[in-house]
């Protein structure tokens, strides 16, 4: 999804209200990509919304009143006319990409029943939720990620969002990744790593940005989760930790409860990184470009346990162009704001 190109960078200033019984502040509002960012007059961030789930309260009215969702309890009010026109040209266009609720339950009942005609009892659980994710439409998958994104934002703190560092950090996954980048989003509190969720969104640990001396550490980062992307699909692990009722539930109404986006952003926080084979990541890191020695000794420091890596360096005589420039890696590394 791309805003339209006459609110690129749109800013304008609003009430914003944490939860009913805060107080409200006066903050920037800030137009983004795929996000409405919310900070202060000083840039510090305060929250960040998924455009796809952003709701007006109030249609028709001054001043807008809008929600990060329907069950959210913060609210935003805006009385600047060029950026409630742009809010709600965005959110339109958003829902003419959506399927139509009532031909997606029609096309998928009907492949439900004929598939369920085939499929033994046992058998069942693991394969309706394989097909499920397969069936899966990438705006359904987008969604899902910026809602489970929201989740796990609420609970290990705001999505770093200064829009220098922010637009840094897409120049880095384009440089690793191509045009296809993945988004990324930083998270300034204790989490794992790295983690991959559904829709092509990667959430990484603001340690890695803050705490090496060059993007090549977190470059490598990213490689690996993106191999773990690769050997399981995000969506089949939510789907599977969830349970067959939140399968049916997502074939034959299109949508997941937030309840369960909960506990599953609990279990993303609280599970260790898997390995990741290291031929794999010496290939990747061949064709991104990238030494591998940088991301080996952040690892571990002694190299030991990384000696593979450090050996396979598939880049040894230097680079042409780099990762990103200084200038870029600095207002990186101060993307959290600290």
């Amino acid at each position: 999804m791309t805003v339209l190109e006459q609110y690129n960078r749109l800013e304008a200033t609003g009430l914003w209200r944490e939860a009913p019984d805060a107080q409200r502040r006066e903050v920037i509002v800030s137009l983004g990509d795929a996000t409405l960012m919310i900070s202060t007059f000083s840039e510090i961030a305060l929250t960040h919304w998924s455009l796809p789930a952003v709701a007006r309260l109030n249609p028709g009215r001054q001043p807008a009143l809008y929600a990060p969702g329907a069950e959210a309890e913060e609210r935003l009010e805006i009385d600047d006319p060029d950026m409630i026109a742009a809010i709600e040209k965005v959110r339109s266009a958003i829902d003419k990409r959506r399927p139509h609720p009532g031909r997606l339950r029609l096309w998928i009942g009907a492949g439900l029943g004929a598939l369920l005609l085939g499929l033994g009892l046992f058998w069942l659980p693991d394969a309706l939720t394989r097909q499920t994710v397969a069936l899966l439409p990438p705006a359904s998958r987008e969604a899902i990620g910026n809602r489970l994104l929201q989740e796990i934002g609420r609970l290990s703190g705001p999505i770093c969002t200064n829009p220098r560092g922010s637009l840094a950090l897409t120049r880095l996954a384009r440089r690793t990744f191509g045009e296809l980048a993945p988004r990324v989003a930083v998270l300034p509190a204790s989490i794992p790593d790295t983690l991959a969720l559904p829709g092509g969104i990667f959430v990484v640990n603001a340690g890695l940005v803050e705490d090496h001396e060059t993007p090549e550490v977190l470059a490598g980062y990213l490689l690996a989760e993106d191999a773990r992307r690769s050997d399981t699909d995000p969506m089949l692990t939510l789907l599977s930790e969830a349970g067959l009722g939140t399968t049916l539930r997502l074939l034959t109404t299109g949508e997941i409860d937030t309840d369960t986006l909960y506990a599953h952003a609990v279990s993303l926080l609280s599970q260790e990184t898997g390995p990741v084979e290291d031929a794999a990541l010496l290939a990747r890191f061949a064709a991104a470009d990238i030494p591998t020695a940088p991301y080996a000794f952040a690892r571990d420091i002694t190299g030991e346990t990384t000696l593979a890596l450090i050996e396979g360096n598939p880049i040894r005589s230097g680079r042409g162009e780099p990762l990103l420039s200084d200038a870029d890696w600095i207002t990186l590394q101060d993307i959290c704001g600290r």
